[in-house]
């Protein structure tokens, strides 16, 4: 009983938490518009960037990594490493179908990480290089984010041999993915955006 109620609660606190979305409210309470009507239309850091300018993009990471930071130390206290999983794919799921802004919101990239880098400190070092060498070679945001959340569940079966941590990590990664379905698509045409240190800031 204990364990469905830890689930419930981990739930609740973990959708919540991850339905607070620092691009919007940043973006809303300092330019006095939506950053999904801007850009690309995507309330994540890198449409954040390119929007707003450094300062505020900071805003927002700080206010993304402590949101997936309170969920997962509370799963953790709760129900050790699995709990960090269990509330880190809440938020997740929450970062991407905010409750507060019409169920539209980011791609879970930021959240996701702070989720793997309190879940396990190899894996996202390894996800790390990864990432920084396929957008150091590319300049594709996207291609990075897409190929370390491909790689996320199996480096959990790796490190861990635990068939529900591959399936929940799976089910994770597939919605990262998921929310990169059109910036994939340009991938695949050679149209996607190149990232850039010179954002409109408008």
């Amino acid at each position: 009983m204990d364990f469905v109620v830890n689930i419930l609660i981990l739930a609740v606190v973990g959708y919540l938490l991850g339905s607070i979305n620092s691009a919007i409210l940043v973006s809303r309470l300092t330019m006095g518009y939506d950053i999904r009507t801007k850009g690309s239309g995507n309330a994540g850091l890198t449409n954040a960037y390119r929007c707003m300018g450094g300062g505020r993009t900071l805003l927002v990471l700080v206010g993304d990594v402590a949101k997936a930071a309170i969920a997962l130390y509370i799963g953790g206290m709760l129900m050790g490493a699995m709990g960090k999983l269990i509330a880190g794919a809440f938020v997740i799921l929450g970062h991407v179908f905010p409750l507060y802004f019409g169920f539209k919101g980011g791609k879970g990239v930021l959240v996701g990480a702070t989720m793997i880098a309190m879940f396990d400190w190899r894996i996202i070092l390894i996800l790390l290089v990864v990432f920084i060498v396929l957008v150091g070679a590319t300049k594709w945001v996207s291609l990075g984010s897409v190929t370390a959340a491909a790689l996320f569940p199996f480096l959990t079966y790796y490190f861990y041999r635990d068939v529900p941590m591959f399936v929940l990590t799976a089910v994770m990664a597939a919605a990262v993915i998921y929310m990169h379905r059109s910036n994939i698509v340009r991938i695949l045409h050679g149209e996607e955006n190149k990232f850039t240190l010179h954002g409109s800031h408008k």
